[in-house]
Parts: C-alpha cells; sequence; structure tokens
C-alpha cells in the first residue's frame, strides 16, 4: 500500500517519472478543417514563421538548442526546421563559417549507433545501420518536447540529397563509413529504388523515427530537402510517404506529410495523396502559390537565406509570400551557431540573420495573426490602381469584412480600393518597425474608395477592417 501511494505522488511530480512513453495532451498540428490552406495548432488557426538555424540542432552535439528556442519562443515563432543525420555537411559546404549542419569530428550524433570498427571518414568509429544509438533518440526526443513547450513545431526532414562527393564522403550510408557493406553506390543512385539494401536502410530508418516520435503533437515530417538535386526519384518519395503513412495507419493521430517541389516555383501534378503540405525554396516572386491554389492545401517558403547579408530581401520575400496566400514561412538565420545558440553571431554566410530580421518577421507573424484568415483569400480586384510605379502589391481579403494588403516599393501610395458600402478602420503599418504610421475611420457610401499611405521607405503594409 505504501508504495502504491508513494508511485501515485510520484506521478503528480513534473519529471518524476522517466519519459519511457510520451503522453500525447493535445492533438498533433493538423490542416483546418475549416480551411485546409492554413494549419490547425493547438486548436487555433496557424500561419508558421521563423527565421531558424541552419538545420543541425540535434545532429550537431555542440549545439545547445535550448537558448535557441528560447529565442524563437521570445519573437513569436512557431516554427523550427531540423535534419535527421541522415545528411550533414562539411566545413567548406556553401561557404558558410560556423555552419550548425557542419559539426565538428567526431561532434555528429545519428539514428545508427557506432561499431566498434575505426575508420568513420569524419572521426570515430564506422557505423553500424542495423543497430540504433539510443543517446540520439533521446536527444531527438528532447529536442521536439522542448520545442513544444515554447509553441514551436518541428519541421523534421529526413533526408537530404547529397550535393557534391564531399558530402556523400561522410554519410554513414557509404559503404566505406558503415560496417554493413552498403551504400558503395554514387551519390546520384542513393534516393532512386536502384539498390535495395539502402533502400531497406532508409525504410527502416523512416520507420524506426515514425514509430519513436508518434506522440509528438509539434511534428510533421519533410520526405526530402531539396529533391530535385542529386538523383532523388519520384517513385522513392513516394515510397517514404507510403511508409509513413503505414507506420501510422493503427494510430489515433497522424502527422503531416511535406514534399519539397522545387526552387522558385512549379505547378504540382498528380499530388501524392499522402502529401499534406507542398514546399518550396526560394520562392520569389510567389507565382507558385497561385499556381498551386486550386490544390486546397498548405503551400510552404520554407527555405531562403542565399540573397546575402541585407535584411531586407528576406523581410519583403516574406511578406510577399504569405500575403499571396501561402502559410510557411522559414528563413535560414546565420546567426545561431554553435558558439552563439541564442542568434548572435555576426554572420559570415551566403545570407542573412539576427535579432533585427527575426523582430521584423515577427511583425509579420503578429499582423497575419490579427485577422480572421481563415476566411481570406487572394485578391486581385482589391486593389483597382494607385500601386506606385515598380512596386508590388498584394491582397488577402474576406470582401467587405477584411483586407490585408502588402506593398514592396514607392515612397507613397495612393491606392483606389474596391469596397462595399460600411464602416471601416484602416492602419497603415511599418514592416519594419511594427510602429502604426497612419489611423483612418472611413464611412463609405459604396463605390471606389481612395486611401492614401503616408511616406514610407521600401515597403508598407495596410490592414483594414470593418466596424467601428
Amino acid at each position: 500500500m505504501k508504495l502504491t501511494r508513494l508511485f501515485c505522488l510520484l506521478l503528480l511530480i513534473p519529471g518524476a517519472v522517466a519519459h519511457a512513453k510520451e503522453i500525447p495532451k493535445m492533438k498533433p498540428i493538423a490542416l483546418h478543417p475549416d480551411n485546409p490552406r492554413y494549419f490547425l495548432l493547438r486548436n487555433r488557426p496557424a500561419v508558421l514563421i521563423t527565421s531558424g538555424e541552419h538545420y543541425g540542432a540535434v545532429l550537431n552535439q555542440d549545439f545547445d538548442y535550448i537558448p535557441y528556442l528560447d529565442e524563437l519562443q521570445s519573437r513569436g515563432f512557431n516554427l523550427t526546421r531540423t535534419f535527421t543525420g541522415a545528411y550533414m555537411e562539411d566545413a567548406a559546404s556553401f561557404g558558410i563559417k560556423n555552419n550548425t549542419l557542419a559539426p565538428l569530428k567526431g561532434r555528429l550524433i545519428c539514428p545508427w549507433a557506432r561499431s566498434k570498427t575505426p575508420g568513420y571518414a569524419y572521426g570515430g568509429n564506422k557505423f553500424d545501420l542495423n543497430k540504433w544509438d539510443a543517446a540520439y533518440f533521446r536527444r531527438l526526443k528532447d529536442f521536439i518536447r522542448q520545442a513544444g513547450r515554447r509553441g514551436v513545431v518541428v519541421e523534421l526532414v529526413l533526408f537530404c540529397p547529397f550535393y557534391d562527393d564531399s558530402q556523400w564522403k561522410i554519410s554513414p550510408m557509404n559503404a566505406d563509413n558503415n560496417i554493413n557493406g552498403v551504400g558503395g553506390v554514387p551519390k546520384d543512385e542513393v534516393y532512386a529504388l536502384k539498390h535495395p539494401d539502402l533502400t531497406a536502410a532508409q525504410e527502416a530508418l523512416t520507420r524506426k523515427i515514425v514509430r519513436e516520435l508518434a506522440s509528438f503533437p509539434n511534428l510533421y515530417y519533410e520526405i526530402c530537402n531539396e529533391p530535385y538535386f542529386g538523383g532523388v526519384t519520384l517513385e522513392w518519395q513516394r515510397r517514404i510517404a507510403s511508409i509513413i503513412a503505414e507506420e501510422e495507419a493503427d494510430l489515433p493521430a497522424k502527422h503531416l506529410i511535406a514534399q519539397n517541389i522545387a526552387n522558385h516555383r512549379q505547378k504540382i501534378e498528380n499530388p501524392d495523396p499522402n502529401v499534406s503540405i507542398f514546399n518550396f525554396h526560394y520562392a520569389n516572386p510567389p507565382v507558385t502559390v497561385e499556381e498551386n491554389w486550386g490544390l486546397n492545401r498548405p503551400i510552404g517558403f520554407d527555405e531562403s537565406g542565399f540573397r546575402g547579408s541585407d535584411n531586407l530581401p528576406y523581410r519583403t520575400e516574406a511578406w510577399e509570400f504569405i500575403l499571396a496566400g501561402g502559410s510557411v514561412y522559414s528563413n535560414l538565420d546565420y546567426s545561431f551557431t554553435a558558439a552563439h545558440p541564442a542568434g548572435t553571431s555576426p554572420v559570415d554566410a551566403p545570407g542573412g540573420g539576427g535579432p533585427a530580421l527575426r523582430s521584423q518577421l515577427k511583425i509579420l507573424k503578429d499582423f497575419i495573426h490579427g485577422f480572421k484568415f481563415l476566411k481570406m483569400a487572394p485578391d486581385r480586384e482589391a486593389i483597382q490602381e494607385g500601386v506606385p510605379a515598380g512596386a508590388a502589391a498584394y491582397a488577402l481579403s474576406e470582401p467587405g469584412r477584411q483586407y490585408a494588403i502588402y506593398i514592396r516599393g514607392g515612397e507613397q501610395a495612393s491606392l483606389t480600393l474596391a469596397l462595399p458600402k460600411g464602416h471601416y478602420r484602416a492602419e497603415w503599418l511599418n514592416p519594419r518597425t511594427g510602429v502604426v504610421e497612419k489611423h483612418q475611420e472611413i464611412a463609405h457610401a459604396g463605390g471606389p474608395q481612395i486611401l492614401t499611405s503616408p511616406e514610407y521607405v521600401e515597403d508598407i503594409a495596410l490592414k483594414i477592417v470593418a466596424g467601428k
């Protein structure tokens, strides 16, 4: 009796019982039933916006993800993107200094356990593709758990192609780096269903991860990062998506599956029925949103970060994509390093990042979540004229009720808007500072309505809501 009472008391103490099994407290992030182009997260509509580290938060043992996640939470961000460890980079990859995806030699941790045989190309013993590393899965689970406590969703990217031989040379799936004799193939045949033993290892990894993470609500899977490089076939992608679906078939809650479609744009034909999120990289201008609007699914822009160190293009492309109807924006922020996990490092990379950009992206997240955006859609008819020469304009609306407008370029706009009769409140917002620079109350009799912005530099946003 005493032991039973003691056990019951322990159950009431947070952390007193080991996390042998995750107990879900809420349903996983899902497509919103009222508008599946957006998300249902913690029982609320959500657009996913972040500026995150370069995908090594779990596989790089020197990266302390607690201050990193704290920084995301402090900005109100709700997404991070990370790789499993099936792919990593070295210090020379892509000219990125202090790359979190390039751990120091001997500091990689990945799903497969080390063997007793020396000779891994990047330091330490070779891997055994038939055994799992329990320490890795503890770290992966804790990362997702800590992210969830901070309201952050994890986009877990299962695989990534090998852009050049230097990355394939250090992969655990390369036969030179494992004791199983698996992966004695060219880098462009790794994800092509040409080598049954290699495919079997990839399927086993997928099943293991899906089983281990079955209960986490703040999680969705991406099949493969940038599969349009490195010989990744569509058939292989469909195989991995089907493995995820099979593993979760008997579970009460299912995780969303994302597929990375293209850089820039592509009209999707014959979408995989197991896929719910369609991701693009460097999707500016955001024409791919319109091209794929008919899919009635979230369209994501889940990697940017190769447009130089100036923060302006990342801010403006984020606003354009979300105001075009996109539902995910994820910027690569190179100020997050192992030495500066809170995102305070000077940037030495092809892209940008840092506290100033994160502050500006928070303004966007707060702006879009200030609308009932489930009822909105891209509206080409809302702005009749008045966009400055050389500028670009985007509008989401629920006609007669709410309008979200963004203008990139120019110095002042005098917009002629098609507004139904009614009373409206309008606010002109500075996307760089978050300051509302002009308020207007409009008693509109119907027909065209002219709204003139304050003078601005770079860009400006307009919020219009019906009612007094």
